[in-house]
C-alpha cells in the first residue's frame, strides 16, 4: 500500500514569530502543524522565531499532531542555523524538517547529512526526523523524481504554488485558483507530476495553500481537485480551512464502508471456506484483486482519518 504514513489531511502553517499563534495552534484539529521560519517570518525576526519554536515544541501539547518546522531555503544565509538550533534545541519533540524551494537531490542530501550529524551528537535515533520537500520552481519540478528518491527520510513532496507561479511567469495573482483565461486546470500537470514522483517512491503528496482564507467554499473546491487525483492533504493558512481540508481528504462514509466490505468479502471468498475464488459478486458489483487494491487505498485513508464502519460483511450461509 503506497504512501501510508502520518495523517496529513490538514497541514496548518504557523509563523514562528508569533507566540500567540504557536499557542493557539496546539488546540486546533489539524493533522499536522508546521512552525514556519521562512516566508511568514521577517528576516530580522528569524533568530527570535527559532527560540519561540524550540520553546513551543518542548513545552507545548502537540498530542495527535505531526510536528514540523519549515526552515529557510538553501539560497539564504539562515538555513544551517535554523536546522542546528531547532534540532539541537527540540529534536526529541520534532517529527520532520520541511525544506522549501528544493531544486535538486543534492539539497536533500545536505539536510539528511546535517540531521544525521546532529542526531549522532545528541544521541537521538538516527533517521527518525523526516524531511518534507517543497517544490516551488521549474528546476524542482524537473528534478522531482530524484528529489523524492534522495533520502529515506523524505516523507512528503509538497506543491508550493505562489513561488512556482512566479518562477514560470504565470499571469495571475490568485494563488491556487483556476485562471479564467485558461480553458482548463493550469496546475493539473504540476500536481500529477508531483503525485507520480511521490507514489513512485512511496511518499505522500501534499497540495499547497489557498490564500483567500475567508472563502472556505472556494478552498473546498480547489482542494477537491487534488483530492480527486489522490493527494493526501493540503496546507491550511487559517483555522477556518481545517475542517474543510479534513473532510475533503477523507473518504465519504459510504465509500469507506464499501471499501471495508470489499476487503472483507474478498478475504472470505479467496479463502478455503469461501471456495478459493478469485473473482466474485458483491451485490451487483464484481470484485477481484484489482478491486482489493483500490479498496485498500480508500480504507487506509478512512482508518487514518479515524473513521468507524457503519456496516459489516456477513458471509453467505450454506
Amino acid at each position: 500500500m503506497a504512501a501510508v504514513g502520518r495523517p496529513r489531511r490538514s497541514c496548518l502553517a504557523v509563523p514562528g514569530s508569533s507566540v500567540k499563534m504557536l499557542g493557539k495552534a496546539q488546540g486546533l484539529p489539524a493533522d499536522q502543524v508546521f512552525l514556519d521560519l521562512e516566508d511568514a517570518v521577517a528576516p530580522l525576526a528569524k533568530p527570535d522565531a527559532r527560540k519561540n519554536i524550540v520553546a513551543a515544541l518542548n513545552e507545548g501539547d502537540w498530542a495527535g499532531k505531526t510536528r514540523v518546522v519549515r526552515v529557510n531555503d538553501l539560497t539564504t544565509p539562515w538555513t544551517y542555523r535554523d536546522v542546528i538550533e531547532v534540532v539541537e534545541g527540540a529534536g526529541a519533540n520534532l517529527d520532520c524538517i520541511m525544506l522549501p524551494k528544493v531544486q535538486n537531490a543534492e539539497q536533500v542530501h545536505w539536510l539528511d547529512l546535517l540531521l544525521t550529524q546532529i542526531e549522532k551528537t545528541l544521541g537521538l535515533e538516527v533517521g527518525r526526523i523526516g524531511i518534507e520537500a517543497q517544490i516551488e520552481n521549474a528546476a524542482g519540478l524537473v528534478n522531482v523524481d530524484a528529489i523524492a528518491a534522495a533520502s529515506p527520510r523524505v516523507e512528503t513532496i509538497i506543491f508550493g504554488p505562489a513561488d512556482f507561479m512566479a518562477s514560470i511567469n504565470m499571469k495571475s495573482l490568485v494563488v491556487g485558483a483556476l485562471i479564467p483565461d485558461y480553458p482548463g486546470d493550469p496546475y493539473h500537470y504540476i500536481l500529477m507530476r508531483i503525485l507520480m514522483a511521490a507514489r513512485m517512491h512511496d511518499k505522500q503528496a501534499i497540495d499547497g495553500p489557498f490564500l483567500q482564507i475567508r472563502d472556505v467554499d472556494a478552498f473546498r473546491e480547489v482542494a477537491k481537485r487534488s483530492a480527486a487525483l489522490g493527494f493526501d492533504g493540503k496546507w491550511v493558512l487559517h483555522p477556518g480551512q481545517i475542517d474543510a481540508a479534513n473532510e475533503v481528504y477523507s473518504p465519504a462514509q459510504a465509500d469507506y464502508d464499501h471499501a471495508e466490505l470489499i476487503l472483507d468479502a474478498y478475504d472470505f471468498y479467496t479463502s478455503e471456506a469461501g471456495g478459493k475464488l478469485g473473482a466474485v459478486m458483491l451485490g451487483d458489483e464484481m470484485i477481484d484483486e484489482a478491486s482489493r487494491k483500490m479498496a485498500l487505498v480508500i480504507a487506509a485513508k478512512g482508518r487514518a482519518a479515524g473513521m468507524s464502519r457503519t456496516s459489516s460483511f456477513t458471509p453467505p450461509s450454506e
